[in-house]
């Protein structure tokens, strides 16, 4: 997993084994609810990667671009240890 910060916005990419990019969802925080959209389409996890994108900027209040690469399905508990792991590094 890695976290670049940036001044307007975050990027973040989960990746199994070797790094790599995957499925990209983007979302912006302009208003009440986030507008979020799809970049690269996932085979699975996406819902995994919308609700990441859309936590991130709505508690950022700005731009959140999130890749993941995984090879298969994540299980409910390890998505939310990486939904805690990831909004613990966006929050220090």
């Amino acid at each position: 997993m890695e976290v670049l910060k940036f001044e307007n916005g975050n990027f973040v990419s989960v990746s199994e084994g070797s790094e790599r990019l995957g499925s990209m969802v983007v979302s912006l925080a302009t208003g009440p609810t986030p507008v979020t959209t799809t970049v690269i389409p996932a085979r699975t996890e996406s819902l995994f990667l919308k609700l990441t994108a859309e936590r991130i900027s709505t508690s950022t209040k700005g731009i959140a671009i999130v890749s993941t690469f995984v090879q298969r399905e994540l299980e409910p508990d390890t998505a939310k240890t990486l939904m805690t792991a990831i909004m613990e590094l966006i929050q220090t």
